[in-house]
């Protein structure tokens, strides 16, 4: 079976560990493990009497839910079939441009949307050298501002929490790029898992520029992957014209009604908010006893490792022997086989996950 591309592929590493899938413990997929939320899990069996019925094609309650949740207009917002299948616009509309300027390493489908519509890439490293990255302010503005290049003509995509290393860049360290591309594009599938006192979301100035983009996920704080449910801020013109490029009904109505119930869990957002930052420490600092290996501080449910010994080979070993995935870095090229990702999980799994390594 081909060795995946992305995270979570359960039948791959049960197949390859010779157990059933249900008996892989994933670290693979930056999910979280405190859900779904059982205000979701009601939400869905409240509805399943409508499955008979289209989904409203407006989602008009589901867009006032995430206008009350962000303080935006709800013509501000589309919802879509993961942040995925509105990452594919994002591509479209990028294509556009004489050129998209991609912080990396990058997501993996960046590089199948951008390369779907034929879109010139340029490629901008963070630096990945432990010890000498640069600091979240100016992570940034090193990359493309002091290049000199022509950039009005251009497009910027980038995520916030950085996917793999974690790094959460400082809204002002954005906000210059704004002023200097035809569009912006911000990936903030993950900023959920930064409080609120310490996000750094682009969300309360988007009305501002209409040259900016902000997606994100509800699927990995929320823990419904299978659902497949994102959306998208931007200008009601931009989102408008997206609207007639894709498919109706593309969020199902079992999505809507768990999204509506999890954006009013304040419960549950604030117990995740108080998991995550000593889970994370805990694991981090496991790691960091290990020899050979070197997490990166993450602001993220998820940490970066470089090793000195190659991780597809102990991605290998953790699955045969211990049942336990591990996400490799081989998809992210300026990584390769010396990084590998985990997400944070129950302090039982991690400490599991910690005497596995020891062990391999």
């Amino acid at each position: 079976m081909r060795q995946p591309a992305h995270g979570g592929n359960l039948a791959w590493a049960a197949a390859l560990a010779g157990c059933p899938p249900d008996a892989i413990l994933d670290f693979s997929a930056s999910i979280s493990p405190l859900g779904p939320p059982n205000s979701a899990i009601a939400a869905i069996k409240s509805q399943i009497g409508n499955l008979k019925h289209y989904p409203d094609p407006n989602y008009s309650e589901l867009r006032l839910a995430l206008s009350h949740f962000h303080q935006v207009p709800s013509e501000w917002i589309l919802p879509g079939n993961g942040s995925a299948e509105l990452l594919t616009l994002v591509g479209r509309e990028l294509a556009q441009l004489a050129a998209t300027i991609l912080i990396t390493p990058a997501f993996g489908d960046y590089y199948r949307t951008l390369a779907a519509y034929n879109t010139k890439v340029l490629e901008c490293p963070l630096s990945l050298v432990t010890g000498h990255t640069l600091p979240e302010g100016e992570a940034l503005r090193s990359l493309v501002i002091d290049k000199g290049q022509r950039t009005k003509d251009k497009g910027l995509l980038l995520n916030n929490p950085h996917n793999p290393t974690g790094k959460l860049f400082s809204r002002d360290s954005i906000l210059p790029y704004l002023e200097q591309f035809a569009l912006v594009v911000v990936d903030e599938a993950f900023m959920d898992f930064v409080p609120p006192n310490e996000e750094q979301s682009l969300i309360p100035v988007v009305q501002e520029y209409p040259n900016l983009v902000i997606l994100r996920s509800l699927t990995k704080f929320y823990s419904l992957p299978g659902l497949r449910l994102g959306y998208a801020i931007a200008h009601p013109d931009c989102l408008a014209k997206w609207q007639l490029w894709r498919d109706p009904w593309p969020v199902n109505t079992l999505a809507v009604a768990a999204a509506i119930a999890a954006l009013q869990d304040t419960e549950f957002q604030q117990q995740t908010w108080a998991w995550l930052p000593p889970a994370r420490n805990q694991l981090f600092q496991g790691l960091a006893k290990i020899p050979g290996l070197q997490p990166q501080a993450s602001a993220a449910n998820f940490l970066l490792i470089e090793s000195q010994e190659s991780t597809s080979h102990l991605q290998q070993q953790l699955l045969k022997y211990h049942q336990i995935l591990i996400r490799d870095c081989l998809s992210f090229k300026e990584l390769g086989d010396r990084f590998f990702r985990v997400a944070v999980r129950s302090q039982s799994d991690n400490q599991r996950l910690l005497t596995a390594l020891k062990e391999s």
